[in-house]
């Protein structure tokens, strides 16, 4: 596992057949923004030659909303080469921020990695 810091976050990661396994974590609460969260997970996913990424978010109790602009964006990027970025437990906070943003369809929470590996939508 590689631990990487970035704008107040830590990330966590593991590399599985085919997917890099992302958890983040704050190291500051609260964080306001995160403006270089998708230029360092695409960083991280270039030097893996991995483009599918599960972001693990149960330790983040609130989304800031560049933070998911930056995700959508990273998404975005992703899926230019062929990748994909999916998220799994996110706080009901979380989730409620992001009806709030109408992004639940584009950012569905999965209820684990397992479920987000296999595309399993249980909540939009």
């Amino acid at each position: 596992m590689a631990i990487h810091n970035v704008d107040g976050l830590e990330l966590n990661v593991d590399r599985g057949p085919n997917w890099l396994f992302v958890k983040l974590r704050s190291r500051e609460e609260p964080f306001d923004e995160v403006p270089h969260i998708a230029e360092k997970l695409w960083s991280i996913s270039s030097r893996h030659f991995i483009y599918r990424l599960v972001l693990e978010l149960d330790d983040i109790a609130e989304m800031p909303s560049n933070m998911m602009s930056q995700l959508v964006m990273l998404q975005e990027r992703l899926s230019q080469c062929g990748g994909a970025l999916r998220i799994c437990g996110l706080s009901p906070e979380c989730e409620e921020t992001l009806h709030d943003f109408r992004l639940e369809s584009a950012l569905p929470n999965h209820p684990s990695r397992e479920a987000a590996v296999m595309g399993e939508r249980a909540h939009l």
